[in-house]
C-alpha cells in the first residue's frame, strides 16, 4: 500500500516536504477521539509528548479505542454531545489547536438516518468553529473524498468540481453536509481571519475499523474470519485507493504542524488504487 502523502493543491504546490515540525508541544481537542482515525491520532500525539483531550459521544466511536491512552496522565476523554455548546466552548479555549473529526459516517447510517447525518455534520460543526474562532484557535476540519460524488475527472484535485447527485437521495446527504463543512470552515478564514483547514480523508483503513455501518474493509474481514462468503455488490469493478490509518494520521499533523495550510483544502490518501473484487480474492 502506497503511503498517504498530502497531495498538491490545486495542482500547483505540494507541501508536503515543507511541513514544519512544531517545536513546543501543545494540547490538543479532538472532537470525535474515540473513533476509528480520531483514537490513532490522539495515540500519535501523545507519543510524541502533546497533551490531548477527546470529546466523543461513544454513538460511532468506541471507549475500547482509547482504553490504553487513559493510563498516560497527558490524556483526557469526555463523554459528551458536542451539542453542549458551553461545555465545548471550555474544551476549545483549554486547548492550543482543535481536530474535528467528530461526524456521522459510514454509508449504512447515512442512508437509515439522513437526519441524524445531516444535524450532526453540520450543527457540530457550527458549533466547534465558532467556538474556535472566538480565541483565534487553529482548527482542522475533517472532510472526505465523498465530496466529490460521481466526478469522473482523475486524479481528484482539491479545486476540482463536486458532482453529486439529487436531493430526493438520502445516500447525497453525507458528501453534501461534508461539503457545507468545507465552505463554512474557509469562510470563517476568508471572512474572520479564524485560521482553518480542510483535510479530505480518502478510504483510510486500519485497526480498530468497524464493519458495522458499511466499511467494505473490516465487513469483509469479519466475512472472511466467520468462514462466510465475501459480499461484492455489483461487478466488483469499482476501484478505491485505501490509506492505511497511520498514514493518514501522519497526513493530518504534518498539515496542522505547517504555517503554509490555513485556509486551504486538502486531499490525504494514496495513490494505488484496488478493484473491490480484487481486494475480495
Amino acid at each position: 500500500m502506497v503511503p498517504a502523502y498530502i497531495c498538491a493543491f490545486a495542482g500547483r504546490r505540494s507541501c508536503t516536504g515543507a511541513l514544519h515540525a512544531q517545536e513546543s508541544l501543545l494540547h490538543y481537542l479532538i472532537t470525535g477521539g474515540a473513533g476509528f482515525i480520531g483514537s490513532h491520532l490522539a495515540e500519535a500525539l501523545l507519543d510524541r509528548g502533546d497533551t490531548v483531550t477527546v470529546i466523543d459521544d461513544l454513538s460511532t466511536g468506541s471507549s475500547r479505542n482509547i482504553a490504553r491512552l487513559k493510563e498516560n496522565p497527558r490524556f483526557r476523554s469526555v463523554v459528551a454531545s458536542m451539542t453542549d455548546a458551553l461545555l465545548l466552548g471550555e474544551l476549545v479555549d483549554a486547548a492550543d489547536q482543535i481536530f474535528h473529526l467528530a461526524a456521522a459516517v459510514g454509508v449504512k447510517l447515512v442512508v437509515e438516518s439522513p437526519v441524524r447525518t445531516i444535524e450532526t455534520n453540520l450543527g457540530c460543526t457550527e458549533l466547534v468553529l465558532a467556538a474556535a474562532c472566538r480565541k483565534h484557535k487553529k482548527i482542522l476540519i475533517a472532510s472526505t473524498s465523498e465530496v466529490y460524488g460521481k466526478s469522473n475527472r482523475v486524479p481528484f484535485r482539491e479545486d476540482g468540481d463536486l458532482v453529486l447527485g439529487p436531493t430526493s437521495r438520502g445516500r447525497w446527504s453525507y458528501a453534501c453536509s461534508k461539503a457545507i463543512d468545507e465552505f463554512l470552515a474557509i469562510a470563517y478564514w476568508r471572512e474572520r481571519r479564524c485560521p482553518t483547514l480542510v483535510a479530505r480523508f480518502f478510504n483510510t483503513v486500519g485497526p480498530r475499523q468497524t464493519g458495522r455501518y458499511g466499511m467494505v474493509v473490516p465487513r469483509f474481514v469479519g466475512q472472511a474470519l466467520r468462514g462466510e462468503p465475501i459480499t461484492v455488490y455489483g461487478d466488483g469493478q469499482q476501484s478505491r485507493c485505501l490509506t492505511h490509518v497511520s498514514d493518514a494520521v501522519r497526513a493530518a499533523i504534518g498539515l496542522m504542524d505547517s504555517d503554509r495550510t490555513v485556509g486551504e483544502v486538502f486531499n490525504v490518501g494514496s495513490e494505488e488504487e484496488i478493484k473491490i473484487v480484487e481486494l475480495a480474492e
